[in-house]
């Protein structure tokens, strides 16, 4: 007679949530249940895998994969995989299906002990059928959790999950067995979210305005770690930034599960203590938004030169870059198109960084950043911002009017209706209050939409605080870090012209005056910048690879994309220097200044 073969099994038990798993009654009973099967049918229980709160809607479970692991080695671990019901597997139809023809292709079969099904196309059949149903079950669950968590948020409380640094859960309210919770300004990490939004508005007195990697090596550096005790990185600083929570706005429901943003809608605010004023949080957005390298070039952004992304050739509108000579020792600024066309493209010249980049500085402090100067570029503007203030009062004062003659025919109506002059069930009058107290309403938002707008234009600027602006200013642009002084020029000239005889430095009259009214500390001197998107050339590259020795493909040859380097230098030459001999400048400029077309000063 031939032995029967015992087969080998493992149990598979899962719970949805880390709060059924605490409880430890469910994953008990899975276990006490599993192994009395087992002994019954005369399985050998080889393995018991645990899954202690992990949705089965997805594969994304440790324990889950692991046993997948087991079962699909060559030769498997075991022959059978016990769970208490399907669901225990998954709660997807697709997934589960997956899953059991990948467990079938190796010789290990699903045992379901609550739903015993064997292998024929029926039984097949149901348990489809009962994936389907119990996928639609887990769709109706999230759809009511979901439910109660948005009314949780809409009354204020706090729905679970890490709060955000520089707050702390607490206790609010009891409300039979359920305690609810809010959130709460934490002391010991309030200062280094506070920090963090101080540097990269102001910086840190010496280098200026910071970026979100100069803000983490800043952090790091004092050993301000995070709330854990780790290392602060460049996505935690910018979620730490950009995160509306800290004006005391907690967006809850704002994403799915995939990561996407839903419609606005569909987002709850959740009020909370604010850490930071929303002014700041307004300038930190658009600090951040100036340095994104989808709005500014990058090297404009973190390079090294003070005139990068704003100096121009005027014959040919080209930019000047720069180009070096004597080994580097010399850098000069120089037309782009007569580097890389010669003097068929540009007669194009070629100035010392030094010389111009201190010419231009020079030529702001002596001439723009004088007090009476500033008052006469401004004028326009100022009176023009005057104008428009007066016209928004005024506006103003009339939606408030209108919401209190809306309001006083409110009252006379409800005194006409409690009097018994008037019908309450009239349904014209019911109408004719329903159109009243729109208007009302409309009114008052409108009004309060124009006082915003009157409150961000400012405080008056004094002569005083044009002095305090031109002393300020002079003192940074002579700072001693170039990426400062490069900040504070562009608040000031938007754009450099290089001619023959003389150097044209350009710029706005409002972003002037915006950079004024952020010294006064009302709001941001960042201005709008043009978007900025790479420009790919199908079979071009930016980075030339000519043909040398040691490159990989020695047949090839590649033409470049305008690159710096190949004016530079030319590796089948051996090389060769932009200029010999002893520096020069081939022009020697002078400075001017006009603001928004108006004539050279």
């Amino acid at each position: 007679m031939n032995a029967t073969v015992t087969l080998r099994a493992a149990l598979y038990l899962r719970v949805s949530t880390a709060r059924q798993a605490e409880h430890d009654v469910s994953i008990p009973d899975q276990r006490k249940q599993g192994e009395a099967y087992c002994a019954s049918r005369g399985y050998q229980l080889v393995e018991t895998y645990v899954e202690p709160g992990a949705s089965a809607t997805n594969d994304r479970r440790p324990e889950f994969q692991k046993m997948m692991e087991a079962g699909t080695a060559k030769p498997a671990a075991f022959e059978l995989v016990i769970v208490h019901s399907f669901s225990r597997f998954f709660r997807d139809h697709f997934e589960l299906e997956f899953y059991v023809r990948k467990l079938a292709k190796n010789g290990v079969r699903l045992v379901s002990m609550t739903q015993e099904l064997g292998d024929d196309p029926m039984h097949v059949m149901m348990r489809q059928i009962m994936a389907l149903f119990d996928e639609y079950q887990s769709k109706e669950n999230a759809k009511h959790t979901l439910r109660a968590l948005k009314e949780n948020a809409r009354q204020g409380f706090w729905n679970g999950s890490l709060p955000p640094i520089g707050y702390c859960v607490v206790d609010a309210e009891k409300r039979g067995a359920k305690v609810k919770k809010k959130l709460e300004i934490d002391p010991l990490h309030a200062d280094t979210v506070r920090l963090a939004f101080r540097l990269s508005l102001e910086g840190d007195g010496v280098s200026g305005r910071m970026g979100v990697k100069a803000i983490a090596k800043h952090l790091n550096q004092r050993k301000l770690y995070t709330r854990t005790g780790g290392r602060w990185g460049v996505g935690a600083v910018h979620r730490m930034l950009t995160r509306p929570t800290y004006i005391g706005r907690h967006e809850f429901n704002k994403r799915s599960k995939a990561k996407t943003l839903k419609p606005a809608d569909q987002v709850i605010a959740v009020p909370v203590p604010p850490l930071i004023d929303r002014e700041t949080f307004d300038a930190v957005q658009a600090h951040l938004k100036s340095r994104n390298p989808k709005v500014v070039p990058p090297q404009v952004v973190g390079g090294p030169t003070m005139l990068t992304g704003i100096c121009f050739c005027a014959d040919c509108g080209g930019a000047m870059t720069i180009r070096t000579g004597k080994s580097g020792r010399y850098r000069y600024y120089t037309c782009s198109t007569a580097a890389r066309q010669g003097e068929t493209g540009c007669k194009g010249r070629s100035i010392p960084m030094e010389r111009l980049d201190d010419l231009v500085a020079a030529h702001l402090e002596e001439r723009l950043l004088d007090p009476e100067r500033l008052q006469e570029v401004l004028s326009i503007v100022l009176d023009r911002r005057q104008e428009r203030a007066e016209r928004r009062a005024a506006h103003a004062v009339e939606l408030r009017k209108k919401a209190a003659e809306a309001d006083a025919r409110l009252k006379r109506l409800y005194d006409a209706i409690e009097k018994g002059v008037a019908d309450i069930d009239d349904e014209s009058l019911k109408e004719r209050i329903a159109e009243l107290r729109a208007l009302k309403s409309q009114a008052q938002v409108d009004a309060e939409r124009v006082v915003a707008a009157l409150e961000g234009i400012g405080a008056e600027i004094t002569p005083a605080k044009l002095r305090a602006f031109a002393d300020a200013a002079r003192q940074r642009l002579r700072g001693p870090d170039g990426g400062y002084r490069r900040d504070h020029l562009r608040a000031l000239a938007q754009r450099v012209e290089v001619a023959e005889g003389e150097v044209r430095i350009i710029g706005s009259r409002s972003n002037l005056l915006r950079a004024l009214a952020a010294a006064s500390g009302v709001k941001p001197a960042t201005a709008g910048v043009p978007s900025f998107v790479p420009k790919w050339r199908r079979e071009r590259d930016s980075n030339p690879r000519w043909s040398c020795p040691h490159t990989r493909s020695p047949g090839v040859r590649l033409q470049p994309l305008g690159h710096p380097s190949v004016a530079a230098f030319d590796c089948r030459g051996g090389g060769r220097r932009l200029a010999t001999g002893p520096p020069a400048c081939n022009a020697a400029p002078r400075a001017a200044r006009r603001h928004d077309g108006a004539s050279p000063a």
